[in-house]
């Protein structure tokens, strides 16, 4: 999560954009975005080279490869070594306006091949600054943003929204990094999987998902076709927006993804077909929006009558799955409870024609700032002919953070942990009570309570009984009390007059 200093940092780059009059605000975020891609970019190779150099080994397929690459806009050979952060800083600004703006900025759209979804989503991109000194001056504050590398584009990005005060008018605001990275604990992904977001926004999801291969099926993807299956068909994603695709491809990119399957579409509408397609989905769709009848798919309008996107992405969620295909989708509560016939098709579809597995409620609070909605985390695998027979709830009471807009660290209260290791472990759940934080409910009762999958319809609260003392007993007590209040106060008056 993205730190109080690093906020600052940020602004003051943000400021210095005003400062010279470039007021946009959309196109201040656009050019912040790729000065920091090209940052990174030097900053993942410099740390392989360090890693080669200690190991004798040779780079492979570097950014950067020694030598001069042909810039087929000017016609031009510029050394590769120019073109990389470290070195393009410490120029002369006019020399790197020169540099960055005809060259860096470029090769950026060449950096994958031709046809890819990052070139499609590179083209038409401009690059605005024009002000030698200005540039300098944005470089200089970039370079002081400093941070953990894995998900820093994104952690920019989401920043950036709630600068230009848009994601509480778009919902575009980004799942936080420990949860999405339990989600992806959860449902353990591998190099066996091919992995889908249909709302992908920054791609935090399927980088999570590609981080945890690496971390734990590196010797496998020592394999030169295995290698080549990660970095081109393992991860697929869609967004409609035009600046969350090219956030996406940068950070895949950035995590030795250079060929995803993305794609810039409205997932929900019949542009996209994948059907029986993927064995994992990890999502988080926007919540409370409506579609227009037209713009839905007509095999989505079959499944669900309703125009809600929170209930449109689940059913498109069981199409894309292959038979045996997990998901894990995070959902607002009224998905798990609201009375609306659409609401109980989807309960019911998950219920009884796949394997419900587990429903964890999340404090209101996780999404804070941007939202104070409650959500919970749904995970099922598809059969298509059932297979539910007992859903495990868990109610997450807290996340690592403050539940307050400031979301402070606070690891000390962390469900994460326990949620993780028992969802591992369900068959230890069979004997828990339903006053505990976790437990299991048949498919029948949940059945006999119309498909209702809050955790608040199962949980049993513990009552004390409370004795009081009789009236009079209480009465007498008053009456005592006041004696010695009115004794006092008589005392008082005493003095006084004395």
């Amino acid at each position: 999560m993205i730190t109080g200093e690093i906020k600052q940092k940020i602004d003051a780059v943000w400021q210095t954009f005003w400062n010279s009059g470039f007021t946009q605000p959309s196109a201040i975020f656009e050019q912040i975005t790729y000065l920091l891609f090209m940052k990174m970019l030097d900053e993942s190779q410099l740390q392989k080279e360090v890693i080669a150099n200690l190991t004798g080994d040779s780079l492979v397929n570097p950014t950067f490869p020694k030598g001069l690459w042909h810039n087929p806009s000017t016609d031009q050979d510029v050394p590769y070594e120019e073109m990389r952060w470290h070195i393009f800083k410490d120029m002369e600004p006019a020399k790197m306006l020169n540099r960055v703006r005809n060259d860096v900025f470029i090769f950026l759209r060449y950096i994958s091949g031709e046809g890819s979804a990052y070139s499609k989503a590179m083209e038409n991109t401009v690059f605005q600054i024009n002000n030698a000194r200005l540039l300098s001056r944005v470089v200089e504050g970039i370079e002081e943003i400093a941070a953990d590398g894995a998900d820093m584009m994104g952690d920019v990005y989401e920043y950036m929204l709630s600068t230009m005060a848009a994601s509480g008018t778009n919902g575009q605001f980004r799942t936080p990094r420990h949860i999405i990275r339990m989600m992806v604990e959860l449902m353990k992904p591998t190099l066996e999987d091919t992995i889908c977001d249909p709302a992908m926004g920054s791609a935090g999801f399927i980088m999570e998902a590609a981080r945890y291969i690496q971390e734990h099926q590196s010797d496998e993807l020592l394999n030169i076709d295995v290698m080549k299956r990660f970095r081109s068909e393992i991860f697929h994603g869609s967004d409609s927006d035009a600046s969350m695709m090219r956030i996406g491809c940068m950070n895949m990119m950035l995590h030795d993804v250079d060929e995803p399957q993305l794609y810039y579409r409205n997932s929900l509408s019949d542009e996209n077909n994948d059907t029986n397609k993927y064995t994992l989905c990890l999502a988080n769709p926007p919540f409370a929006g409506s579609l227009d009848q037209d713009d839905i798919a007509p095999s989505l309008r079959a499944a669900v009558k309703t125009k809600k996107t929170e209930l449109l992405f689940l059913a498109l969620m069981m199409r894309m799955l292959q038979t045996g295909g997990r998901c894990a989708s995070i959902v607002p509560d009224t998905v798990l409870t609201g009375d609306a016939q659409a609401y109980k098709t989807i309960r019911s579809a998950l219920v009884d024609d796949n394997c419900l597995q587990a429903v964890i409620t999340m404090p209101s609070g996780v999404f804070l700032p941007y939202s104070g909605v409650s959500t919970a985390i749904i995970i099922f695998t598809k059969t298509g002919t059932g297979g539910t027979d007992k859903v495990w709830f868990y109610d997450m009471r807290a996340d690592g953070f403050s539940l307050t807009t400031q979301r402070t660290p606070m690891p000390e209260q962390n469900d994460i942990p326990d949620i993780i290791s028992r969802f591992h472990n369900l068959s230890g759940e069979a004997g828990r009570s339903r006053k505990e934080q976790s437990f299991l409910v048949s498919v029948d009762e949940i059945r006999e309570n119309n498909y209702d999958l809050s955790y608040k319809c199962y949980h049993e609260v513990e009552r004390e009984v409370v004795v009081y003392d009789a009236p009079e007993v209480i009465i007498s007590r008053m009456k005592e009390r006041q004696a010695k209040i009115d004794a006092a106060f008589a005392e008082f008056q005493k003095l006084l007059n004395s």
